[in-house]
């Protein structure tokens, strides 16, 4: 396993982030992460870590800058974290190591509708999405251009998201399943929940980025 921290370019600042992928990738899978949040969010490196035994690179990033996050109302601007995904996935493609690749997103809570906005702005460059107790509903008019398969996971208590990817589901403009993990509430903390999810990841992953394992 090979592992870099990454500096991403960013107008007199940098992005930071960590690249980590086995010896043969079969994919490259780029995390958003909610508010709040950060590239060091446990139950994102979990997921990440399952992924990668499943022979997946994962890129953890932070999608703001320590300033940035500084300012409350940043974390929760949808187009900027919207364009730094965008940034971040056209910059690793720019890797030798990692340009031919197929791509996929995982996004948590706000950053589901982050990845959702980069794959309809980023099309043919992203092979899949998978959010996690996502907010969709964020990137509504958006979502007619996911052309990619996507997967919505939602605990089964969290009701209130439940409806709300009800609604984004209906939009979604490619395949698409919602998966309601049973006995699960927003952070998937119950016992077995997050691998539940990290498992749902890892099969959707495994089916539609290209040349998986």
């Amino acid at each position: 396993m090979n592992s870099e921290l990454v500096h991403i370019p960013l107008d007199g600042a940098s992005l930071e982030g960590e690249l980590s992928a086995p010896e043969e990738s079969a994919g490259l899978v780029v995390f958003a992460h909610g508010s709040g949040s950060s590239r060091f969010s446990p139950r994102n490196n979990y997921v990440a870590g399952v992924l990668r035994e499943a022979g997946f690179a994962t890129f953890l990033f932070d999608l703001l800058t320590e300033s940035e996050d500084r300012v409350y109302a940043n974390r929760f601007d949808i187009d900027l974290l919207t364009q730094r995904l965008v940034m971040a996935v056209r910059w690793m493609r720019g890797k030798k190591e990692m340009g031919n690749l197929p791509v996929g997103l995982f996004g948590a809570s706000t950053g589901a509708a982050a990845a959702l906005g980069a794959a309809a702005g980023l099309g043919d460059a992203v092979d899949a999405v998978v959010s996690r107790g996502g907010r969709p509903d964020l990137a509504m008019e958006q979502l007619p251009a996911v052309a990619m398969p996507t997967l919505l996971i939602v605990g089964g208590v969290d009701t209130q998201v439940i409806e709300l990817n009800r609604e984004a589901y209906a939009q979604l403009g490619g395949p698409a399943h919602l998966e309601i993990v049973p006995g699960a509430t927003h952070l998937f903390e119950e016992e077995g929940k997050l691998e539940q999810v990290a498992s749902l990841a890892a099969d959707w992953f495994r089916h539609y980025l290209k040349g998986t394992v």
